[in-house]
């Protein structure tokens, strides 16, 4: 089953909405840390919020640009390297700002391998694509 952009819409308004009713806590996401990043698009500026899984690091946090092994990378991370300026709400309801910037080398590797050994998930996801999946590092501004 393949979703569309406006199922996978709706998909994202509930999280949201579930997100910010049970203090971060997502039925589907059990166990996974979960984050609301707000940002702006690439071309059209227009301010976009989606539901993102992250690991702490220190005090950033690291999200990885996945799409579930896609092949292509989400529409977010695009966003991000043309927008870095964030704000990310945690599931204490605080909204902090945060410049985003994309892991490389030993960085990247590091961090990916920690979010498989949280979530093994993300080690199907890059078995899937071809791809060397981002990860945007969120750093407190």
């Amino acid at each position: 089953m393949t979703i569309s952009p406006p199922d996978m819409n709706e998909i994202n308004k509930k999280i949201v909405e579930e997100f910010r009713a049970n203090g971060g806590t997502v039925e589907m996401f059990k166990g996974l840390k979960i984050l609301l990043m707000h940002h702006k698009g690439a071309k059209s500026g227009k301010a976009y919020l989606n539901p993102l899984a992250y690991l702490p690091v220190g005090e950033s946090m690291a999200v990885f640009a996945s799409m579930g092994g896609a092949p292509n990378n989400p529409d977010w991370y695009h966003n991000l390297v043309a927008n870095p300026d964030v704000q990310v709400e945690l599931g204490d309801g605080k909204t902090i700002n945060a410049k985003a910037r994309v892991a490389t080398g030993a960085e990247h590797d590091d961090l990916y391998a920690k979010q498989v050994a949280v979530a093994p998930m993300f080690g199907d996801y890059q078995k899937r694509t071809t791809r060397v999946i981002p990860v945007v590092v969120l750093e407190r501004a």
